[in-house]
């Protein structure tokens, strides 16, 4: 029985994490626990420890009256996520080459770069196959520590980055732009690749995501 019960909480939760990551459960959105029992078909138990998991991932908060939300997302935790990837992908695309590993590296990000054109039609699916390129980029430094603190935002990072998509950054383009940042990595040019990367990750996604959160704040 109890094996039971646990594996439905997980069920419950897998279900409610995506819906809040995809962005079916947007930002500043209420929840209840009658509103989750009716829409995942489950008894309140397992739906009452799946919550209690996102609140403590901080996914869903509670305030003093007890009533739940989807985590906001706000202009600062914007600027501080973009803030993050830039410096330290920066460091890493400058380690990728000085270490000359740069040809090794553009193989390594075209695979993911692959599983981002396959899945360009699904935003969702895309900024998960997005965050894993990421994460291959700074898995040059071999720092678990670095890898701590874009493993603990990954949440926030992919529901970010759907508001940047609905707000300007197209995936087709942003694609074949990562196709033109391997070629530069293999030809040994660090400026030009890092350009890339920044321009339409960094500026493009930072600037899109706010336009969203500001629009958001405006209805």
């Amino acid at each position: 029985m109890a094996e039971k019960t646990v594996s439905l909480s997980t069920q419950a939760y897998d279900k409610i994490k995506v819906n809040i990551l995809n962005l079916t459960y947007p930002p500043g959105m209420p929840l209840t626990e009658a509103m989750l029992t009716s829409e995942l078909g489950m008894s309140r138990s397992p739906i009452r420890a799946a919550i209690q998991m996102l609140q403590t991932e901080g996914l869903i908060v509670s305030d003093y009256h007890k009533s739940m939300t989807v985590r906001e997302i706000t202009d600062k935790d914007i600027n501080e996520l973009y803030q993050i990837r830039e410096l330290l992908e920066g460091a890493a695309f400058r380690l990728i080459f000085s270490s000359g590993r740069n040809e090794e590296f553009s193989y390594r990000l075209e695979e993911k770069i692959v599983r981002m054109f396959a899945t360009a039609e699904n935003a969702y699916e895309w900024e998960i196959a997005d965050t894993a390129m990421h994460m291959e980029i700074i898995s040059i430094f071999e720092n678990e520590r670095i890898n701590k603190i874009y493993e603990n935002n990954l949440c926030e990072l992919i529901r970010i980055g759907q508001y940047s998509v609905r707000n300007g950054m197209q995936i087709s383009k942003t694609n074949e732009n990562l196709k033109k940042m391997i070629e530069y990595m293999r030809k040994g040019d660090s400026e030009q690749s890092f350009a890339i990367l920044k321009a339409d990750h960094f500026e493009i996604g930072r600037d899109s995501a706010l336009k969203a959160e500001i629009l958001g704040r405006a209805t």
